[in-house]
């Protein structure tokens, strides 16, 4: 079955939806849909051991419900089973919201769980009193989806177009809920390269997904292990926000014959489900720009109480944006190196790459990740890859366990123009890789050979030191009427009462307004004694705000000194980057003297971590490290072009007129 058929299959299962058409809202839709779908796929699942079930649940019926729920699993050859005589198909047209909910309760526990979360009992009822159940049930029951005829993957492929058309029907965010399988093939088979020691007969390897979706990442990491290994135990673990998203993910793990113990619904970042567990391999597509404002506190409260001992120890990033906290919970389930360690793979948009500078949350969190030699290769990919956005996304693959050759290194793979055009595009999807473009990206990846689509940096490379760059102030001083105006509307001098502010006029009008002072400490006395001469003594606050009014930046003034040093120019202040590794005199006086001889470090500004001078920074610019320049056409070329274009106007005016 090809993807187009998928679709098709797709299409039909929607289009069911006509039926609802002015007695539910369109944003409904997906909500009967999807639990029908995942109800008729179940039924389908089960047909071929349906009658071993019927004759074990009569012949155990006096059993306790814990013995016989065993004993018909086992008759199942599933990890769930019905054991209800009725099928969809067979539902009373009279009474079939009855039927149909006694069906769904005979299920075993973990898939009546399911339903419950798509509060499908309720849709039911909706249904009924509108006199569309039984229609929808038949239209249903009429739809194959045997495993024969609909595998695992393309029933994932259906899932998701379902949900995709639901997303769009309902204003919400497709991308929250599901990655594109080209994409999720693509990083599953990034992560699980080259490990080939995990995967010896009679293992067992873990994979989590901390915004499991509808379990796409984990089914393939599973399908990926199962293809190159024989005799591993895939165990399978993951969290999701989405209740419906949740329930369609625990349906296929049930499918599977997975334990869905381990698929845990909440939010990760706020209420991680299994926070002892550690796992062998992570895989992940958090939503992208999400803020994390709704659990702030919590997260805020984990990170200064627990630091290191917590998941977010190495920093914070804005709140706008919580990509960097999943990628920071990963790398809290790493297994310890001595264990085998763990490997990540993760999808990130552009941001984390370089949002934030020199001592934010993002740069350490940066930091944290290069200094400790985690980071093993970041992918750039083709736009127009998801279903929701167009926006450029990159693969990070992460590693505590390296190989000897990665060591200290960071490659950087340019995937962007491994793509192919799609006939017909998915909402934003317009675009997707193929198999052979997919295996050179993992060639690529595999042979860590510098290329001009493949770079290799050593860590510091991305790290540099900002140091504070501080210019003298040079202030002049007048008694200009301009200038005296301005003092009067500092906010020392309003608070003072009227006949102050007379007084304060006439000693400043007794000063000679032709004069410029070019030093801030004569003019200062000579302002004293003016306001002496009006018996005003002012606080220095006050004289601070007529010093600020009357004062202007001026290159010949002499410089502005406290405690006998040079006064720092706030609006001249600057910073620079320096490469880690160079020294920042060395720099200074290479990049900085020359154009500003007067300039100076300042060295009161130093790293929390290292008590350097300067803040440490990390970042990746990527695209940097991959650009072309390609030089403009020559000038008489593009005006061939425009002489050519404007002669052919002139010619269709000249045929129009006549």
């Amino acid at each position: 079955m090809n993807t187009e058929n998928h679709s098709q299959t797709a299409a039909f299962l929607w289009s069911i939806a006509d039926l609802l058409r002015g007695d539910f809202k369109q944003s409904q839709y997906g909500r009967i849909i999807l639990p029908f779908t995942l109800l008729r796929r179940m039924e389908c699942v089960l047909a071929p051991t349906r009658d071993a079930v019927l004759r074990e649940s009569q012949a155990q019926a006096s059993r306790p419900d814990l013995v016989r729920e065993q004993l018909l699993l086992r008759a199942s050859g599933q990890q769930f089973f019905n054991a209800s005589k009725l099928k969809m198909a067979t539902l009373s047209d009279q009474q079939t919201a009855a039927d149909l909910m006694s069906y769904v309760q005979s299920f075993s526990k973990d898939a009546r769980e399911i339903f419950e979360h798509f509060h499908f009992e309720d849709f039911v009822q909706q249904l009924s009193n509108a006199d569309l159940l039984y229609q929808v049930v038949q239209r249903f029951a009429a739809t194959d989806l045997s495993p024969e005829r609909v595998n695992n993957f393309a029933m994932g492929i259906i899932f998701e177009e379902l949900i995709r058309k639901f997303a769009e029907s309902s204003n919400e965010t497709a991308g929250e809920h599901f990655t594109p399988r080209d994409i999720v093939h693509l990083t599953t088979s990034l992560v699980i390269t080259g490990q080939d020691h995990k995967l010896k007969p009679n293992s067992i390897v873990t994979i989590y997904d901390p915004t499991a979706g509808t379990g796409g990442f984990l089914s393939e990491g599973d399908e990926y292990i199962q293809s190159i290994s024989n005799k591993v135990t895939v165990s399978l673990h993951g969290q999701e926000l989405n209740p419906e998203s949740y329930a369609i993910c625990k349906a296929d793990m049930l499918i599977k014959g997975q334990d869905v113990t381990s698929i845990k619904l909440g939010n990760t970042l706020s209420d991680d489900q299994l926070p002892q567990n550690r796992f062998d391999f992570m895989l992940s597509n958090p939503p992208f720009g999400v803020e994390w404002k709704k659990v702030q506190k919590q997260i805020t409260d984990e990170h200064g109480q627990k630091g290191f001992n917590g998941r977010f120890g190495p920093g914070l990033p804005r709140v706008s944006d919580g990509s960097l906290l999943f990628l920071l919970h990963l790398v809290s389930k790493m297994r310890d190196p001595r264990e085998g360690g763990s490997r990540i793979g993760i999808i990130l948009n552009g941001s984390p790459l370089f949002t934030g500078g020199a001592g934010s949350g993002e740069s350490e969190i940066r930091r944290y990740l290069l200094q400790n030699d985690l980071v093993e290769a970041i992918i750039a990919l083709p736009t127009d890859m998801f279903y929701n956005t167009g926006i450029a996304t990159y693969v990070w693959i992460l590693s505590n366990n390296k190989v000897s050759e990665r060591k200290g290194k960071v490659q950087l793979i340019d995937g962007s123009q491994h793509f192919s055009k799609m006939r017909k595009s998915l909402g934003s999807k317009r675009q997707f890789i193929t198999d052979d473009q997919i295996a050179d990206l993992v060639r690529l990846y595999g042979r860590f050979e510098a290329t001009d689509k493949s770079k290799i940096f050593p860590n510091e490379a991305f790290g540099y030191r900002r140091i504070t760059v501080e210019r003298p102030l040079q202030l002049s001083f007048q008694t200009s009427a301009e200038r005296i105006a301005k003092a009067l509307e500092e906010k020392a001098i309003q608070k003072r009462e009227p006949s102050i502010r007379k007084l304060i006029v006439a000693a400043l009008e007794s000063m000679d307004a032709s004069v410029v002072h070019p030093n801030r400490d004569k003019f200062t006395k000579a302002l004293k004694q003016a306001l002496a001469g009006q018996s005003l003594f002012l606080d220095p606050p006050e004289i601070k705000a007529l010093l600020n009014a009357l004062g202007e930046r001026d290159p010949e003034a002499d410089t502005c000194t406290v405690k006998g040093q040079p006064e720092a120019d706030s609006g001249l202040r600057d910073n620079e980057n320096v490469p880690l590794g160079e020294s920042i005199y060395d720099y200074f006086d290479r990049e900085v003297k020359p154009h500003v001889p007067d300039a100076w470090i300042d060295t009161s500004k130093t790293d929390e971590q290292d008590g350097e001078i300067g803040l440490v920074g990390f970042e990746i610019p990527f695209n940097r490290h991959f650009y072309v320049f390609k030089p403009p056409r020559p000038l008489n070329e593009i005006d061939l072009d425009l002489k050519a274009c404007t002669d052919r106007i002139k010619q269709m005016i000249e045929v129009l007129s006549a």
